[in-house]
């Protein structure tokens, strides 16, 4: 099998107990998953928030576990805005090699909070994409999304990659901000589709249940959608525990479309973000 895609969005998270089973992942169990989907490197994310996750998957940990496979796994630095230094941790993981900020997953007001737009301004200087979770309570947006474009406008050298199901949502313009996984068409006009067109410094990524759900729920508008925006797509899974179903990877392997696209969406358009 050919490997040379990128996995824009994965975690290393700790085995817990959950629900009455063990869950989590090793960087052995990643790569293992890596290389039976044909991904050459994943973007391994940190989870530095508390509403993030149950447990927290830690930068310095992230770090370490990466180190084991430095040719295959690539962190980010995860900061809360609320933390006290957090200006000096990103600038630190940057300077240790960090490939970009996120997974941006907060409980904050917003996501133009005060403290998050200085996070983003870091960034820019430091060239760090800025990869964003999304939903009714996590770095959360109105109708039209008008902050997150307030964002966009505001630090046009920052890189941003949309995640999550308020985002995904948002496709359709009759989107109404309770994020899961709408049914049915998707209805022209919808703010996501704006901003990726109008907006060069903002990508997305079709990782989790949220983004497989936007491709697929309406095939007429997601061949329009692919043909605005395949330059603007990354592949991503979202994998962080064992067992766990990956339907994308298999949707960009067979979805028809042209080469060119399949290519830019699998590893190109993360190739030119990870350069940066």
């Amino acid at each position: 099998m050919k490997r040379d895609w990128i996995d824009a969005h994965t975690h290393l998270v700790p085995y817990r107990e959950v629900s009455g089973y063990s869950r989590g992942i090793t960087a052995a169990e990643l790569i293992a998953a890596m290389d039976g989907w044909g991904i050459a490197k994943a973007v391994v994310l940190p989870l530095e928030s508390p509403e993030c996750d149950s447990e927290y998957a830690l930068t310095a940990q992230t770090f370490e576990l990466c180190e084991q496979y430095p040719d295959r796994l690539l962190p980010f630095v995860g900061v809360d805005p609320r933390s006290q230094r957090g200006e000096q941790k990103v600038r630190r993981y940057a300077a240790r090699g960090a490939r970009g900020f996120g997974e941006h997953k907060c409980g904050l007001a917003a996501i133009d909070d005060p403290r998050s737009m200085r996070m983003y301004e870091l960034c820019g200087e430091l060239g760090l994409p800025v990869l964003f979770h999304m939903d009714p309570d996590l770095c959360w947006d109105e109708a039209g999304l008008p902050r997150l474009e307030r964002v966009l406008k505001t630090f046009p050298e920052t890189t941003f990659i949309a995640h999550g199901p308020a985002w995904w949502s948002a496709i359709s313009a009759d989107d109404d901000r309770k994020g899961g996984y709408p049914e049915g068409p998707v209805k022209p006009g919808g703010a996501a589709d704006r901003l990726l067109a109008e907006y060069s410094n903002l990508y997305a990524d079709i990782s989790a249940g949220s983004g497989y759900n936007a491709l697929t729920r309406d095939p007429k508008f997601t061949e329009g959608f692919l043909e605005r925006h395949w330059r603007k797509l990354l592949l991503g899974t979202d994998y962080f525990h064992v067992p766990r179903e990956i339907p994308q990877v298999d949707w960009l392997r067979s979805y028809p479309m042209p080469e060119q696209w399949r290519e830019a969406i699998g590893h190109r358009n993360a190739e030119v973000i990870l350069s940066r």
